[in-house]
């Protein structure tokens, strides 16, 4: 059984909608942009119906709970990809916020909305933090599974103006492709016929 190569985003206002369409275009993928909410409008099952159907891998996801530090709408959607056997994920982009009274979770690395990679946390802004642990309002229930690869940004789209989609995006584009790379370094789950990002 073939798998579909899935990258989550925690994150699905407006604003990271279209940027995460944006980038996705930038790294020959496919974004469920029907994943974008603020909450999270699908369920995992209807998410994971569209992901099968989607003409290219890497395919993009979105799921977000409009600040809910508790379990929320995107938290449920996310169990429910992780937990259907024909999704294989590649990683996750951890998006920061405001959000207080949550545990966070630890990042392998983090882009800063400079475009450094820093080996610790960012903010909301995208500036770098001490220790290593995102906190965000969709990001606790990530903490549950193991993952090839944790990484950290600030408000997509946004973080000063410095991840704008007249800017191209930079930041989450660069996320994306950091999760393809490490995938094609590491593992075989990305056939070399499937995405070419060089």
């Amino acid at each position: 059984m073939n798998k579909r190569n899935v990258i989550i985003v925690t994150d699905g206002d407006k604003t990271a909608k279209k940027a995460v369409e944006l980038a996705t275009k930038n790294v020959g993928g496919r974004c469920i942009s029907r994943s974008a909410g603020n909450p999270t409008p699908l369920t995992g099952d209807e998410i994971v119906d569209l992901v099968l159907t989607a003409i290219h891998d890497p395919v993009v996801v979105m799921v977000d709970d409009i600040g809910n530090p508790g379990y929320g709408k995107g938290e449920l959607a996310f169990d429910q990809i992780m937990s259907h056997p024909e999704i294989n994920i590649l990683g996750v982009v951890a998006v920061a916020s405001n959000t207080e009274s949550v545990m966070g979770v630890k990042v392998d690395y983090s882009i800063t909305c400079d475009g450094k990679i820093v080996k610790g946390s960012v903010d909301k802004e995208g500036r770098e933090t001490e220790g290593n642990i995102i906190y965000g309002d969709t990001v606790d229930v990530l903490n549950q599974y193991k993952f090839p690869i944790v990484i950290g940004v600030g408000d997509i789209g946004k973080m000063c103006g410095k991840d704008d989609c007249q800017l191209g995006a930079p930041i989450i584009s660069k996320a994306l492709k950091e999760i393809v790379k490490y995938n094609k370094e590491n593992s075989s789950s990305v056939k070399s016929d499937e995405t070419d990002f060089d």
